[in-house]
């Protein structure tokens, strides 16, 4: 399993003078017949009357205000601006983890194949954050061991607010607790992403959900998610970005946070988002030493809807068989068959 942070290499683009084109005629000759005299007439020139160049306005570029999301891919693609196609291309590797998870641990030997396979690879390319299911002293850092990556990319310091992080497990997006775009992706669009440095998305609009009021020492992080995936069902943020905000977010750690993010794939959600705050900065003190910059949503963004809740009266939930959309109060379920 590979999970990349993915920053902005330079674009260029060509700019195109507008060209103007001018027609002219033949000069024709025809005649007209009145009372037995000819009297000709000839259309000298048919021309657009010439016009200046247009200048571009001096008042400098217009400020839209943008998402959290926004506002991420746009810096990561170097572009001031969502563009008019909402697409975005992220560029440069800056830092790659790899990661093994507990399938590769089983006795099988086409699975350690693979495991061998990724080993030789990262040692042939000086790749310094391989995170074996062994203890290899020749790698430079953190050579053990570190399980699940979703925990293991935010405890190694591989979160930062304001990044973009791509990772081949659909629950990558759990990195969004850090105020960052985290999205899982395919093998082939990872294999992209390692030979180019670049990947194509297109920019999500997004759902913001506000959420209020002090949070029951019986209620979890879990049950808030599944409050807002019932609400909205497990298709309702089809490709769609998940912001969490609120006064109950702000009271949450670092851990709850990953729980809310974690889920937003479960909606359909190509990626879930919480602003960065004191909680997020503490967190990362230990964590890594590398700068950041964390971005917030603008008070003018426009967000796709708005969904509101008073966590306050909220009640334990499960969500039962087959789909996480299927909710229902906890204290009501009479019994649990494994």
């Amino acid at each position: 399993m590979a999970s990349s942070a993915i920053t902005s290499t330079p674009t260029s683009f060509i700019n195109k003078k507008d060209a103007g084109l001018s027609s002219f005629s033949t000069q024709p000759s025809f005649s007209i017949r009145n009372s037995k005299k000819r009297v000709a007439r000839k259309i000298v020139s048919v021309m657009a009357p010439q016009q200046s160049e247009r200048k571009p306005s001096t008042t400098g570029s217009v400020k839209t205000a943008m998402t959290m999301t926004e506002k991420i891919l746009a810096r990561a693609s170097e572009k001031p601006q969502k563009s008019s196609a909402r697409m975005q291309r992220s560029g440069t590797v800056k830092r790659l983890s790899l990661y093994l998870t507990t399938i590769y641990s089983r006795p099988d030997e086409r699975a350690n194949r693979n495991v061998d396979i990724l080993r030789e690879f990262c040692i042939e390319q000086n790749i310094k954050y391989f995170y074996d299911i062994t203890d290899l002293g020749n790698f430079k850092a953190n050579p053990d061991y570190k399980g699940v990556c979703h925990v293991a990319l935010a405890q190694e310091g591989h979160c930062r607010p304001g990044e973009v992080l791509l990772g081949t497990d659909s629950h990558t997006c759990t990195a969004g607790a850090f105020g960052q775009f985290a999205t899982g992706i395919g093998n082939t669009d990872a294999g992209f992403v390692l030979g180019t440095g670049k990947l194509l998305l297109k920019v999500p609009p997004t759902l913001r959900f506000v959420m209020d009021g002090e949070m029951p020492n019986y209620l979890l992080a879990k049950d808030l998610i599944l409050q807002i995936i019932g609400e909205i069902s497990m298709s309702g943020a089809t490709y769609k970005s998940m912001e969490f905000v609120g006064t109950t977010v702000e009271s949450l750690t670092m851990e709850e946070r990953m729980t809310l993010c974690n889920m937003v794939v479960e909606a359909g959600g190509k990626n879930g988002v919480v602003p960065a705050d004191s909680t997020t900065y503490k967190y990362l003190e230990d964590k890594t030493s590398l700068p950041y910059e964390p971005v917030y949503s603008d008070e003018q963004a426009r967000f796709l809807s708005e969904y509101r809740f008073d966590v306050s009266k909220l009640e334990p939930l499960v969500a039962k068989p087959h789909s996480p959309d299927n909710r229902a109060l906890a204290k009501r379920m009479q019994r649990c068959e494994n």
